[in-house]
């Protein structure tokens, strides 16, 4: 038995990547070398919009996102494309380099990218930190807290009497009794494993 729920516990943050013209929500963030400008990593799905930003682009920032955050930011950012919404319209940001940074934020990162490697469904992006700075000093949302309050942060509508399945990896919504045996996440490629029964009345 592979049980890949197990993930979960490895311990993330949850983060909004931002490069020109676009943006998205991460969580696969890791420090990788230290010094005056160390180098930081992050994990972009290859479906991503942001992903094909990112490689005609020099510089990303991270936004740091607390556990108190507002959760359009969460539903915006990671929920969406910019191939379809202007992201930035509804979320309040300031420039730092050129790159839109999440106002409500406990933070941010700004990065410019030096490497890349590509897998089955990610690019790893490192960048050396060029910029940063704290603007809150409080809890960030861990990778489980999001997991954990799924419910409260997204906000999943259904009509009266619609189920709705949830992917508990990038959110997209299937709607239906029940998910095909052969069921494959057409945003982040997962199978039925990994998609949870939406809870709660939605109207």
């Amino acid at each position: 038995m592979k049980n890949k729920k197990i993930t979960r516990k490895i311990t993330q943050g949850v983060y909004v990547l931002t490069t020109n013209n676009g943006g998205c929500v991460v969580d696969a963030v890791s420090q990788i070398s230290a010094g005056d400008n160390p180098l930081i990593s992050v994990a972009v799905m290859k479906r991503n919009y942001t992903n094909e930003l990112l490689k005609n682009n020099k510089l990303f920032a991270l936004s740091v996102i607390g556990k108190d955050a507002n959760p359009e930011i969460i539903t915006t950012f990671g929920m969406n494309s910019m191939r379809d919404i202007n992201k930035f319209e509804s979320i309040s940001t300031f420039e730092v380099e050129g790159l839109n940074i999440i106002e409500d934020s406990l933070g941010y990162m700004v990065c410019e990218i030096i490497d890349s490697i590509d897998n089955d469904t990610h690019t790893l992006f490192i960048g050396r930190l060029v910029e940063a700075d704290v603007i809150k000093d409080e809890e960030a949302m861990s990778y489980q807290y999001y997991q954990e309050h799924k419910d409260e942060l997204v906000k999943v509508t259904t009509n009266n009497g619609e189920t709705a399945w949830v992917c508990t990896i990038c959110g997209y919504v299937y709607y239906g009794e029940e998910l095909p045996d052969d069921f494959k996440c057409p945003k982040c490629g997962v199978d039925k494993s990994l998609f949870e029964k939406s809870r709660g009345n939605y109207e």
